[in-house]
């Protein structure tokens, strides 16, 4: 008789692995909670999806559908909670994603996110056999533990001046390897009214956190918008940054619905 797998899941490489290819990583963000613009993302090549639970109503219930949606297109799903929710963080965990966006970091926030992604004796996730991620019942819970701790990230989205201040603090914990800066909120915080890398400001700190990045071997993710801005994106590539992330698909599905509209003149 043939062995049932452990796991009915299909899954592509992990974010950590596509980042050993040394290749530019893009993405977008899931504002729609569609799981047919997730499927659509992975069919058109995305490296990763950031499915939002900060700004949208988006529920566990939906979450455990865009997840299917996109193991089963290769790409990698992140959640971006809304808050440094330890029960809320475990739970999307055991639902499949394969990281968490945690907004206004800081440094205290970062260290106690990434105990709240990892098993124990690393962290303080709770532990549960029978949930998606370990495909509802292991042969083997040791290995699936060890393989979780050893692949989940925890991604701070750094979105104001507290954080840059702390970013090399902050690349420096252990579990720490991908840093998202946020430019829109971090231009409000700053008084600049929705800049972007073009200005001096943001432009230094981009520098700052992609140094702190660098001398830590680990890589920074950041916004190009909402359109294919390929001189803004080279612009960013050259600078240092690993992880493009372009909007989210609303932005860009709006962005191209007026460009059809004005074919009417």
């Amino acid at each position: 008789m043939a062995k049932v797998p452990s796991s009915p899941r299909r899954r592509g490489p992990s974010l950590g692995e596509r980042l050993q290819s040394g290749a530019t990583l893009t993405g977008m963000q899931c504002f729609s909670a569609s799981p047919v613009m997730v499927e659509a993302m992975g069919a058109g090549g995305l490296d990763f999806t950031i499915i939002d639970m900060e700004h949208c109503p988006t529920q566990l219930e939906t979450v455990a559908h865009l997840l299917r949606a996109a193991d089963a297109s290769g790409i990698v799903p992140l959640v971006r909670v809304p808050d440094l929710d330890v029960p809320l963080i475990g739970r999307t965990l055991d639902l499949g994603a394969q990281g968490i966006v945690l907004p206004h970091a800081t440094m205290a926030r970062c260290v106690a996110g990434v105990r709240a992604v990892r098993y124990a004796p690393e962290g303080d996730r709770g532990a549960c056999p029978v949930v998606r991620a370990a495909g509802y019942l292991p042969e083997d819970w040791q290995a699936h533990s060890d393989r979780s701790n050893k692949e989940m990230m925890l991604i701070p989205l750094v979105e104001d001046e507290r954080a840059v201040n702390e970013i090399e603090d902050i690349f420096e914990i252990d579990g720490i390897d991908v840093v998202f800066l946020g430019p829109f909120d971090l231009s409000i915080s700053m008084g600049l009214k929705g800049a972007d890398y073009k200005h001096p400001k943001l432009a230094a700190i981009l520098d700052r956190v992609v140094a702190a990045a660098k001398k830590n071997k680990k890589h920074v993710m950041t916004t190009v918008g909402a359109t294919l801005d390929e001189k803004y994106a080279a612009t960013l590539v050259n600078k240092g940054v690993r992880l493009l992330s372009f909007s989210a698909d609303v932005a860009v599905f709006l962005t191209a619905c007026r460009g059809i509209a004005a074919l009417r003149g």
